[in-house]
């Protein structure tokens, strides 16, 4: 297991420093910061916010992922499925969760609301070439292509 030093600033007094569940947790809770409950109708999308900012280290970013209890028992979901918080990004960072089921549900403060993984990335640079090396099994065949028939 990897560990870095991730510096938080409380923005709101309310706000909860993010918690893993258990000790082999990947992502951290994320906690709604809001001093009445919020309401999603179906098929509605709204940002919840958190009360922090983070100094996240150069070379890794914060990946927001949906609670699987929340999404599959509440149908509430990130709208973009992961959110991605870049190291130079200093704001408040909130949490775009959309309803996806067909009947009204609410977020209450310090609701745990999202998934909050630090991870390291690789920096790609990109290379224009007249060809690629397609002597692969699959070559252009795409979705569910290797599946079973």
């Amino acid at each position: 297991m990897l560990e870095c030093e991730v510096k938080i600033k409380r923005l709101k007094e309310n706000a909860k420093i993010p918690r893993y569940g258990t000790n082999c947790a990947a992502g951290a809770d994320l906690y709604a910061c809001i001093e009445e409950d919020m309401v999603f109708g179906p098929n509605e999308t709204k940002l919840v916010p958190t009360g922090l900012s983070f100094e996240i280290p150069e070379g890794y970013a914060g990946l927001i992922y949906a609670r699987s209890g929340l999404a599959s028992k509440r149908d509430l979901a990130p709208a973009n499925k992961v959110g991605v918080v870049d190291s130079d990004y200093r704001g408040e960072v909130m949490v775009a969760l959309h309803n996806h089921g067909p009947i009204e549900q609410k977020i209450s403060a310090n609701e745990r609301i999202a998934q909050f993984i630090i991870t390291p990335y690789l920096k790609a640079q990109y290379k224009e070439v007249a060809e690629l090396d397609d002597d692969t099994e699959r070559k252009d065949k795409g979705f569910g292509s290797t599946g079973l028939n």
